[in-house]
């Protein structure tokens, strides 16, 4: 007779239809981060993640408390607490007593199922190559411009996880760009992509699933994983020692973190106004890196409050489109208008 595991599960909470999505959008506001940074601060995979933002799923009463703390959100007060197998009695009542009594459990939580696979993944898994489900090669390009050019996009709007690299863009006014970024990233590692909608906040994400990937851009190129804030990210190396890959990694932040605007101004009650370039980062190094660049290439930036890097003249935003250029459409657009 086999024995049932003694295992403690977590109650369940139980939101009102509607609201359990609501929650989670509201909490991930509040940190101001991805929902793949979100899925690591409250330490969940991001595919149970985007089962509860579907409500396809309860939430376990001890994430519930752990999102709230970290997230400064207040504890909802309209959802009620279940035992953790509430629903067998609701729907499934006989079948559950026959499994039970059978194997003496039921069936098991199916985010625990998911939670311990990717345990078994990280320690084993991840290191069989003999199985359907071992990493997939990507090709892996040497240095070169569109390399450099690939870590600046990577650098302004992107971000990696354990297994996934994603580049956010605006779905209103990015949809060109993003065209380019496709093209991009299969020429230089020939791996598919996948396009995620975001209607609530207006964008959309690129997101490629490749563990080989997300090795090569941490171990070759120097990226890293998790908060490029805290981690106070900067240009790699490589890039730094080298003019043009400099260039094309300038030109991919400012595609991406940077933004060409108006300045409008009145003398003697006539109006004039001209365009500037701005690059905005709260990683402080890679400010300064940016102004380096930008200096050691004849131009006179200005960093301002230490986050905004500024071309202020007529002269340095025309040098700028002269010697790095734009491919956002919609910073050339700017530019042209």
């Amino acid at each position: 007779m086999s024995k049932s595991l003694n295992i403690k599960y977590s109650e369940r909470v139980i939101f009102p239809f509607g609201k359990q999505q609501r929650f989670l959008l509201m909490a991930r506001r509040k940190l101001d981060i991805p929902w793949s940074s979100f899925a690591d601060r409250i330490k969940i995979h991001k595919r149970v993640l985007n089962d509860w933002r579907r409500e396809e799923y309860s939430m376990p009463l001890d994430i519930l408390k752990r999102i709230c703390r970290i997230s400064k959100v207040k504890m909802p007060i309209d959802v009620k607490i279940r035992d953790a197998f509430w629903y067998v009695s609701k729907g499934a009542r006989a079948g559950g007593m026959a499994v039970y009594k059978k194997y003496g459990r039921i069936g098991g939580d199916p985010e625990y199922r998911k939670n311990k696979w990717y345990e078994w993944w990280k320690k084993k898994g991840k290191y069989n190559t003999n199985f359907i489900n071992a990493p997939r090669p990507i090709k892996r390009p040497f240095f070169s411009q569109d390399l450099a050019e690939f870590v600046g996009i990577i650098l302004g709007d992107g971000g990696i996880t354990q297994y996934q690299v994603t580049i956010s863009f605006h779905s209103v006014n990015e949809k060109e760009y993003s065209k380019f970024v496709v093209k991009l990233i299969k020429k230089l590692f020939n791996v598919p992509i996948g396009i995620y909608y975001d209607k609530n906040y207006l964008k959309f994400d690129l997101v490629i699933s490749r563990s080989e990937l997300v090795r090569f851009c941490t171990e070759k190129l120097g990226l890293k994983k998790g908060n490029k804030i805290k981690q106070q990210v900067d240009i790699p190396d490589w890039i730094k020692q080298n003019k043009k890959y400099s260039i094309a990694c300038v030109r991919g932040l400012i595609d991406t973190d940077g933004c060409v605007f108006t300045h409008r101004y009145k003398v003697n009650g006539k109006w004039y106004n001209y365009r500037k370039l701005s690059f905005k980062s709260h990683s402080k190094s890679l400010c300064q890196s940016v102004v380096n660049i930008l200096e050691e290439n004849g131009l006179n930036p200005r960093l301002a409050q230490k986050r905004d890097v500024r071309l202020d003249s007529i002269e340095d935003v025309q040098k700028y489109f002269r010697l790095i250029g734009f491919n956002n459409p919609k910073n050339l657009k700017r530019y042209k208008t």
